[in-house]
């Protein structure tokens, strides 16, 4: 069985939550402190030991690939001021990995832009991880899929416990649990009404896949706006092998939603050693002085 040594990042959305700030530039580069969130999750792929990345990208992405690439004016003018510390970062990251795009011709769901890497992938395994998610713990949760993977050859779904009235903004999965703490999964249903939900478990940004995905995503039947569900795929997948999911709890933001944006920029500017005693003496004030405890 080959190792897992490929990300798929799809990150072609429109990044209609973020309106109008997204109007002009894409959701994945919006600023979490100072990096934007997509180099989150590339750097929590290279932590995972991953060294090949293809970013499913659509119009009005560029600035994505600029990101990554060598910047060679900007590095000389860091030179010539003698920023060292901003000039290795700059270059740090054209060298994180293997860094490829490909674009989504059509904003025609999750299912058509993970189709989008087959032929990059080929017949090895991959993972998925979602640009909106930025899950914040050393890549515990990543490499644990990874080596789920590796133990039993099935595709992995990362999975968290939601409440009723959330259940219905995610993938939910109905599951059977097994004795190493794994959840196999039976069915998957796509935002279902908390009355209808089989579980309290959403699945949730991060996927180990089998390249058996891409026959599944080949059957799919387009659902409403035409859109390919990544959810219809796994449940096809399911027909053909096993498919475990990896439950976690903590560590993860979805810079999708503005709250979830706000509260990821808050916790991680609170924990940066650089900013982080200097910010919080400064939010403490503030809360005090507003009269919010």
């Amino acid at each position: 069985m080959p190792p897992v040594r490929k990300a798929v990042i799809p990150a072609a959305g429109l990044g209609t939550r973020f309106l109008p700030a997204t109007k002009a530039q894409p959701k994945e580069m919006l600023p979490v402190v100072d990096k934007p969130a997509i180099q989150y999750v590339v750097e929590e792929a290279v932590r995972a030991g991953i060294d090949d990345i293809l970013i499913v990208t659509g119009r009005n992405k560029r600035s994505l690939e600029d990101h990554f690439d060598r910047s060679v004016e900007l590095e000389k003018e860091l030179a010539d001021k003698g920023k060292e510390a901003e000039l290795e970062e700059v270059r740090r990251l054209a060298d994180l990995a293997q860094v490829h795009y490909v674009r989504q011709g059509e904003p025609l769901g999750l299912g058509h832009a993970v189709a989008q890497a087959r032929r990059h992938v080929g017949n090895d395994p991959f993972v998925v991880l979602l640009g909106d998610d930025i899950m914040v713990d050393d890549a515990k949760v990543l490499r644990e899929m990874i080596a789920v993977h590796e133990r039993t050859g099935a595709s992995v779904l990362s999975c968290k416990e939601f409440p009723p009235e959330q259940i219905s903004l995610y993938g939910c999965v109905d599951y059977e649990p097994t004795d190493d703490g794994l959840l196999r999964i039976r069915g998957i249903i796509e935002k279902p009404a908390p009355e209808e939900a089989p579980s309290s478990y959403a699945v949730l940004g991060r996927y180990v896949f089998t390249p058996a995905i891409f026959d599944a995503l080949d059957e799919v039947q387009p659902g409403r706006g035409g859109e390919i569900q990544l959810t219809d795929a796994i449940g096809l997948l399911l027909d053909e092998e096993p498919v475990f999911g990896h439950t976690f709890v903590d560590g993860r933001y979805d810079v999708g939603d503005k709250l979830d944006y706000l509260r990821a920029t808050v916790e991680l500017a609170l924990a940066r050693p650089d900013l982080g005693p200097d910010f919080r003496a400064w939010l403490a004030t503030y809360v005090k002085e507003a009269g919010i405890v």
